[in-house]
């Protein structure tokens, strides 16, 4: 199952950034959790049983509202939590 850590910079916290990224997890078949770190960014795991599922979602985020808040995307190809379910907003 593919899956990436990504990290969000810019203007992502105070923004609904995170209810925009679950609600959009709703259109596509994915997995993870997006939550606010400490020092302003965003940071997400998702995974999807098809890659072009997981990469879609990722385009859909570029693509989405947030695209004008986001200055810098980082992100890593992972080993997906074997318990991963659903999407949802973590702390």
């Amino acid at each position: 199952m593919p899956a990436v850590h990504v990290f969000y910079e810019g203007k992502v916290q105070g923004v609904g950034f995170r209810a925009t990224v679950k609600s959009l997890a709703k259109g596509y078949d994915v997995r993870g959790w997006v939550r606010n770190l400490p020092d302003g960014r965003v940071e997400m795991l998702a995974a999807a049983d098809d890659v072009s599922e997981l990469e879609a979602f990722l385009e859909g985020i570029s693509e989405s509202v947030l695209k004008g808040h986001i200055r810098k995307m980082e992100r890593h190809p992972v080993e997906p939590p074997s318990d991963l379910k659903g999407f949802h907003i973590t702390l």
